[in-house]
């Protein structure tokens, strides 16, 4: 049986995530969630495409959008809840032939620039994803009080 690194594992949540790489690369082929994954990442990309083509005013786009924004930030957060893992338990739950203390649960200087990595760029991709949902979700409902007024 192979043995499965944190600091892989860290990146591939960070860089590969919204595809469920991590989630194939420790669990394999059959994951559901690794499936599962690529579908939020493929409506929010589709979101972003409508507001290209639409402007931000496509109400489809802003529900749309945030599934992106919220799937790349999870991600970041898995790959930050890995790296902080400490070496007995990965080893324990995806290492269980090796010895607690083997080399692929380790914590490196790798495994780290993935978790700051993955702090600087999901927290910033979190706070637009919400900044842009309240934006967009204040703006309609302002809308649709006009509306009402008139």
């Amino acid at each position: 049986m192979r043995k499965r690194s944190k600091t892989v594992a860290a990146w591939l949540a960070f860089l590969g995530g919204p595809l469920g790489l991590h989630r194939f690369y420790l669990h394999g082929l059959g994951d559901l969630l690794g499936w599962a994954l690529p579908i939020p990442t493929a409506l929010g990309i589709y979101g972003l495409q409508r507001v290209q083509e639409f402007g931000q005013d496509d109400v489809l786009s802003w529900l749309l959008v945030p599934l992106l924004g919220f799937t790349i930030a999870g991600c970041a957060l898995t790959a930050i809840v890995y790296g902080l893992t400490t070496p007995e338990r990965w080893n324990g739950r995806f290492n269980p032939q090796a010895d607690e203390q083997a080399a692929t649960g380790v914590t490196n200087w790798l495994t780290i620039g993935a978790m700051v990595a993955a702090l600087m760029i999901g927290t910033g991709v979190l706070m637009a994803t919400i900044a842009f949902s309240f934006q967009r979700y204040f703006e309609y409902q302002v809308e649709e009080g006009r509306k009402i007024s008139q």
